[in-house]
């Protein structure tokens, strides 16, 4: 018996798909388990319309009521801001469970880049990929993004990896998956709340119409997913000295706890937010807002690209 993906698009996302037009898919994460409403759905709303600003169209993904969505409406926007952590947070091993029950989840990188696949969205903006988790070697605590990344055609424009996480050893692992991690304007891959690691990039661009050839050449040789690594604006971004001492106190804090498994970085990410006094969240809006920017430029560079090809 065949399965048909309980895929619905939204109509203005599905016409922009059907004519070529830039689309960039959004995740929803951020929305439900990255921050307490309602400064959630004002994210939202802004990074939407930092795309459109851009010249492409927005598609935040989500699962609701069992069903893959692509380009959610203002009330469906509102809804899952409301809903925050009682709605679910979906990756791969989760999607057939969520289908079966009809939950309602935000969805991960990884989840985000099955269903914006298969809606045919090309380019993804998001705030930082999960990677290689410290202390990985003993919990084999690796995020399933990086498999992901590996295997499905798909963009995505980040601030690099969330600091919180071994940064050597998720650029090892993309390495092994096969993945190219561009920099734009940067030849440092960035570290979310900070703008460099200290860690290099396997090539870097200025310009957004030479990372759109190597995005569309990727996916033409079947080569599975291509990371773009954006840094945080200058202005919004925090020392990497001190946001490490915080990190520090956060995961000493996380041990002590016994946190564990999928729990690990919304408890690490909310710590931090406590820690910091807010200021890891005004650097997130910023980063979100600005990768949400640049991914609608490549889209705009992507389309353009293959309507004279």
């Amino acid at each position: 018996m065949s399965f048909k993906p309980p895929l619905v698009i939204d109509p203005e996302v599905q016409a922009a798909l059907s004519a070529g037009a830039p689309v960039v898919a959004l995740e929803s994460t951020i929305i439900t388990h990255g921050m307490p409403y309602p400064q959630n759905l004002e994210m939202a709303r802004n990074v939407e319309a930092r795309v459109r600003e851009n010249g492409a169209l927005p598609a935040t993904v989500a699962i609701m009521d069992g069903e893959f969505r692509v380009g959610l409406a203002g009330a469906d926007i509102e809804r899952l801001a409301r809903a925050g952590g009682t709605a679910a947070k979906a990756s791969r091993r989760d999607v057939a469970a969520l289908v079966a029950d009809r939950g309602i989840a935000g969805t991960t990188v990884a989840t985000t880049m099955q269903i914006a696949a298969l809606a045919g969205v090309a380019v993804f903006a998001t705030g930082g990929i999960g990677g290689v988790h410290r202390g990985a070697e003993a919990s084999f605590d690796i995020s399933a993004d990086l498999e992901e990344l590996g295997r499905t055609p798909v963009a995505v424009v980040c601030a690099g990896a969330k600091s919180i996480l071994d940064i050597p050893k998720t650029l090892e692992v993309l390495e092994t998956k096969g993945v190219p991690v561009l920099g734009y304007r940067s030849e440092d891959f960035p570290a979310f709340w900070a703008r460099t690691s200290g860690y290099g990039l396997d090539r870097s661009y200025d310009d957004v119409a030479r990372i759109a050839a190597v995005i569309d050449t990727q996916f033409a040789l079947g080569l599975g997913g291509v990371l773009v690594a954006n840094p945080i604006p200058a202005a919004s971004a925090i020392d990497a000295i001190e946001m490490d001492g915080w990190i520090s106190a956060a995961l000493a804090d996380a041990e002590r706890e016994k946190i564990a498994r999928n729990k690990v970085t919304p408890y690490l990410l909310k710590r931090i937010f406590e820690l910091t006094g807010g200021k890891s969240l005004v650097a997130n809006i910023a980063l979100v807002e600005n990768n949400a920017a640049v991914a609608a430029q490549i889209a705009v560079a992507l389309s353009a690209r293959r309507a004279n090809a």
